[in-house]
């Protein structure tokens, strides 16, 4: 399915379009009693204006932030969707996350309500709640049967549905009162070189961001009748968070998986099309297989060198004589089909991004026929910037710009990027704000330049921050500091 993701004005407004279309689809999918069990858009759509109306009666007005605090689950989104579709603003925080780091996003994008869906995080999250002059409400999306007596409002989400049912709130009508431009998250960064830092991104950044991925994938997608995503990295993350309405966008069915140590179960389950993961992922997938074969038949192990051995060569576009193409077709049907069974057996695409993948991690999963893409963003960009295309795929760089994009390498090799992607601006940080946003570039900070193929190469960190693999900013002064306490 393909969408002009440009004639949106909103997020919300491409939601009430696609939800009007796709009706009784299947659309967000969570595990229940060891069943997959899904949502229509229909009932997605109702959930949301249900809950929009219960914000609105809290108090809830246009440009205030609510805060989502919940693991992956359709609740997420339509907590998401609810809070925008009212011109609030969302402000997702960490499961992760500390009573302090929630005590900061809290107090500092003085958010009036918080969403949270387990016991075990609302007692994470409450000493946070006490301390906020504004925060006044708290709606738990698991029922916990328990009585909260601390002077603070709390709120069973299903109640709330059934309070609402038949509201009149008016999706279509609200939905075009907003512009691109309008923040619509409010998303905290993870606060290395100082306290956490809100990035204002606009429904106009991540419908962008939205196009650039449907051109980057439009070879794969453009005759799938069905598209299947497996979602688990966590929807705080801009990267997950963005992604969400891309695949809204072309009409996707969503699944949320139960967590990392049950994500190769979940994958069987699914049959997902397409997964995005940071490079951490990826390394424990080449460490899984690679013992897994040490317990295979000799045979099995020769099969498997000889598939490795010739998928490097393609990907590496070396000369292969006929006898080595036909044996290479050979083992796309007995090794490469099996490795993508053990994973569904309909991945098209695997997602990189977050951090720097090892390129013998990359080049070793595309020769067994999981091509990875790929890619390089921040927050700040809503957040990707550029990534590789299927068609093309090299690994040491992280693609071509994004359609709508636009990057300059500074002459200190410094990467800006430019466009509708860009954040608003760091919330309530105006300094912040312009040290970073200079005549309408983003300073990223990351030291690049562009290959012969003008796909961007990242070279160095202009700032004195690692990236692990996990994709998690660490920053060396914040640890010396510790350790000289």
């Amino acid at each position: 399915m393909s969408i002009n993701f440009d004639k949106f004005n909103s997020v919300v407004s491409l939601f009430n379009s696609q939800s009007d279309v796709l009706k009784d689809d299947p659309y967000l999918w969570k595990k229940s009693n060891n069943k997959y069990i899904f949502l229509t858009w229909q009932e997605t759509k109702e959930q949301v204006k249900a809950i929009a109306q219960g914000l609105i009666n809290l108090g809830i007005l246009k440009g205030d932030r609510v805060v989502v605090l919940s693991e992956n689950r359709p609740e997420w989104q339509i907590a998401d969707l609810a809070i925008m579709s009212i011109g609030a603003i969302t402000v997702p925080a960490y499961t992760t996350s500390t009573t302090n780091d929630y005590k900061h996003i809290i107090n500092h994008s003085e958010a009036r309500c918080l969403i949270v869906s387990s016991q075990s995080l609302i007692s994470k999250a409450i000493p946070a709640v006490l301390e906020s002059p504004k925060c006044q409400n708290i709606i738990k999306i698991e029922e916990d049967n328990k009585n909260y007596d601390e002077p603070v409002n709390v709120m069973n989400w299903q109640s709330i549905l059934n309070e609402n049912k038949n509201n009149s709130f008016n999706l279509s009508e609200i939905s075009k009162t907003y512009t691109r431009k309008d923040t619509a998250c409010i998303i905290y960064t993870s606060g290395t070189g100082g306290s956490p830092k809100g990035v204002m991104l606009s429904h106009g950044a991540m419908l962008t961001n939205c196009t650039g991925a449907q051109e980057l994938l439009k070879n794969l997608t453009s005759n799938m009748k069905e598209i299947r995503f497996l979602s688990w990295l966590p929807l705080s993350h801009s990267y997950e968070h963005t992604l969400q309405f891309f695949e809204m966008g072309i009409g996707a069915q969503i699944y949320y998986a139960e967590g990392i140590d049950k994500l190769l179960i979940n994958m069987g389950e699914t049959k997902p099309h397409f997964m995005t993961a940071v490079p951490r992922f990826y390394d424990s997938l080449h460490t899984r297989i690679s013992q897994g074969l040490k317990k295979q038949s000799k045979i099995s192990q020769f099969l498997f060198s000889t598939t490795l051995k010739l998928g490097k060569k393609k990907y590496h576009n070396e000369s292969m004589s006929s006898f080595e193409n036909i044996i290479n077709k050979i083992l796309d049907k007995i090794v490469r089909k099996k490795v993508n069974k053990r994973f569904g057996g309909n991945l098209k695409a695997l997602i990189s991004g977050g951090a720097a993948l090892n390129f013998e991690v990359g080049l070793y999963l595309s020769a067994l026929g999981l091509p990875l893409l790929q890619g390089y963003g921040q927050t700040e960009t809503a957040p990707v910037v550029s990534a590789n295309p299927p068609e093309k795929i090299k690994l040491d760089t992280v693609g071509p710009v994004f359609k709508g994009t636009e990057v300059k390498i500074a002459n200190d090799g410094e990467i800006l990027v430019r466009g509708e992607n860009i954040m608003n601006g760091y919330w309530n940080d105006p300094e912040a704000t312009s040290a970073t946003i200079i005549n309408g570039w983003v300073h990223t900070g990351d030291i690049g330049e562009f290959d012969e193929d003008n796909y961007l190469k990242i070279t160095d960190r202009k700032k004195d921050i690692i990236v692990n693999a996990g994709g998690d900013n660490i920053s060396p002064s914040r640890i010396e500091e510790k350790l000289n306490i």
